[in-house]
């Protein structure tokens, strides 16, 4: 009986590390990121938060209606998006459109508590902060539409995750996508021409 109680709980204990891998990971990743993020401020340069890193950030995102923050990694390709959001496509902060993807079930899973109004913040390498306020939101089926990014303003910001977000299927084709729009802008900024994105 005793063997049985210490299989059924041993077993309990790993299953519960493995569905915590994914979160704890994302959390614990963010500090090496955030130290990554200072250091590239004070450098100038892109800096790569472990030795195998196959992405390093480029900017810093604040949330502050849900009091959130976060550091945004170059790309979504590898594993990049267990360890924080990546930007799909965009300059730096207030050079142009910006997409900026990330998981439904780690960092972007507030994401649809962004109501139209609510702010969001992007700080570059420079560290000046470029003010974003949320336009809509709205699901996009990736099989039927697809980003044209050579129609979005220069000012706009696009945060793109998975949905629904409750599923636990992952790799579905539906997108909920968030459109905010700079606050501000400087005065001559223009939009380059850039590729389609495709599935998003």
């Amino acid at each position: 009986m005793n063997r049985i109680l210490l299989l059924l709980l041993s077993s309990s204990a790993t299953l519960l590390v493995f569905g915590l891998w994914i979160p704890i990971k994302a959390v614990v990743a963010q500090e090496l990121l955030a130290l990554a993020w200072a250091e590239s401020q004070a450098r100038q340069t892109e800096t790569r938060p472990w030795p195998w890193a196959d992405t390093w950030p480029v900017a810093r995102m604040a949330l502050p209606e849900l009091d959130r923050s976060m550091i945004v990694l170059e790309g979504t390709h590898g594993e990049s998006l267990a360890f924080g959001p990546g930007r799909v496509l965009g300059g730096l902060p207030g050079e142009g459109p910006v997409i900026i993807a990330g998981h439904r079930d780690t960092h972007f899973r507030q994401l649809n508590e962004l109501a139209p109004g609510s702010g969001i913040r992007l700080q570059g390498r420079d560290g000046q902060w470029q003010d974003y306020q949320v336009e809509a939101s709205r699901v996009v089926d990736s099989r039927r539409e697809q980003i044209d990014t050579q129609r979005l303003s220069a000012n706009t910001l696009l945060l793109v995750t998975c949905y629904p977000f409750e599923s636990l299927d992952a790799g579905g084709p539906l997108r909920y996508v968030v459109t905010a729009r700079r606050q501000n802008p400087a005065p001559g900024n223009r939009l380059e021409q850039i590729d389609t994105v495709a599935g998003l």
